[in-house]
């Protein structure tokens, strides 16, 4: 078909499809588009006026589109300027560059979030980086007393396979004991085969809590020559792979389970222990995250971090990191009877020669049947406490044992107290402990009559 009967058949001046067709030849398809005028954003307004919008526009507090009008209509007339129509004041504030925008009324902060170039960086190896942080997680569970809690949640990511090296759930605000747990059970060999992620990161990314940020945790990298790299404060990007980890946990796995948190309110009734959403996650990410392939990475995690084979490098042994990680070191007299600690009695026939001295203690806030003593960082003895040498006795049940001691003081008083505040006088009544309230008299006016 020629030229000239296609431009008639499509209703079209043989010059325009002539002038199509060499624009076509010369730029492809680029050459069919629509082209815009070149005064498309010009302003038929003096500059002054268009730059009096703009600044109104980005001033601090937000002014609406008919208020900057408004300002606007009025110094025009003054300066004797055609005044602008309302549609142009708003095309005017719409072009400006939203980013410029945030910037002037949100500030620094929300500008970084929206507009700034973010850098996606992924660690060249396993183990180069590992990411860890906590989050709370959209659930119920049932504590040692049957109270509903909402539990926490540790997770040490591998940055470059997304695997897995530990997770720890536990109840209570994170602390330092907590990080040095999750990087003890990180570090450590584990029991189950189908979990092998293991060894000394070069590299550890967290934020800048206090967990974190604890002399304990710097030594203990020192000791294992791993470097904490900390993230900017306030710029969560960084860790967003492990954010992303949080996220599929709240939405894929709690959601199955009793006591799930749906807008703040349980959508069924917590009926799980700590350790049964312990064992569930577990089950979870070692089955099937850790097993299926990564959308980014394309590999399963674990496939990803076993790689063609290699070794991690691991500390000379269990004892040497529960030293650096978890025994947390206190400094003692060592006395006739033993060493004492958290209301325990510690012996070991190593110390007799040490009466008197003063030693370095360190123990698991887990188990504190057992101690390890030091003097002058030399490694002396085990010390057990005879009375619970053979149970296992943590920090937090010393700690419990000792809040309901004091809970039944507490009520002991009371109970006395009680019973002798009928044979008190009605003021001695008054003050009573027992009755745990403060009567107020009622304050009375007091009306003078002035005399003549």
């Amino acid at each position: 078909m020629s030229l000239a009967t296609a431009a008639r058949a499509a209703g079209v001046p043989i010059r325009t499809a002539q002038r199509w067709l060499a624009r076509y030849r010369k730029l492809g398809m680029e050459g069919l588009a629509r082209q815009a005028r070149s005064d498309a954003k010009l302003h038929k307004f003096p500059k002054e006026l268009v730059q009096l919008i703009e600044g109104l526009a980005l001033r601090k507090p937000r002014l609406s589109c008919a208020a900057i009008h408004r300002r606007v209509a009025a110094i025009a007339d003054a300066q004797m300027w055609r005044a602008p129509s309302y549609s142009t004041v708003h095309a005017i504030i719409r072009d400006l560059d939203p980013g410029m925008v945030t910037l002037a009324h949100e500030g620094a902060a929300a500008y970084r979030d929206r507009f700034e170039l973010i850098h996606r960086h992924r660690a060249l190896a396993p183990n180069a980086l590992w990411q860890a942080d906590h989050t709370m997680l959209d659930i119920l569970v049932l504590d040692a007393n049957g109270t509903t809690a909402r539990p926490w949640l540790t997770v040490i990511m591998d940055d470059y396979s997304r695997a897995i090296a530990c997770y720890l759930v536990f109840l209570g605000a994170p602390s330092a004991l907590h990080t040095s747990l999750a990087l003890r059970q990180a570090i450590w060999r584990k029991q189950n085969s189908e979990w092998p992620v293991c060894g000394i990161p070069d590299v550890l990314y967290v934020d800048h809590g206090s967990d974190f940020t604890s002399e304990h945790l710097e030594q203990a990298a020192a000791a294992l020559r791993m470097q904490i790299a900390f993230s900017t404060v306030a710029r969560p990007q960084g860790r967003g792979k492990i954010e992303r980890f949080f996220g599929t946990i709240n939405t894929e796995v709690l959601p199955e389970l009793r006591g799930h948190l749906a807008n703040g309110k349980p959508s069924t009734s917590p009926k799980l222990s700590l350790g049964d959403l312990d064992t569930a996650i577990g089950d979870w990410f070692i089955a099937t995250y850790n097993t299926r392939v990564h959308s980014e990475t394309g590999q399963a995690p674990v496939a990803s971090w076993r790689g063609d084979g290699w070794l991690p490098q691991m500390p000379d042994s269990l004892d040497d990191l529960d030293l650096l990680l978890v025994m947390v070191a206190k400094p003692r007299v060592v006395r006739r009877d033993g060493v004492h600690f958290q209301g325990l009695r510690f012996m070991s026939p190593i110390l007799a020669p040490y009466v008197s001295e003063t030693v370095t203690i360190r123990y698991d806030p887990r188990d504190l049947t057992e101690i390890r003593v030091f003097h002058q960082n030399r490694f002396l003895c085990r010390a057990i406490s005879p009375d619970h040498e053979t149970e296992s006795v943590s920090l937090k049940d010393i700690q419990t044992a000792r809040s309901a001691h004091r809970r039944a003081l507490r009520h002991q008083i009371k109970d006395r107290v009680g019973a002798i505040s009928e044979y008190l006088p009605e003021r001695a009544r008054r003050r009573s402990p027992a009755t745990k309230r403060v009567i107020k008299q009622p304050n009375r006016l007091r009306i003078y009559e002035e005399g003549d």
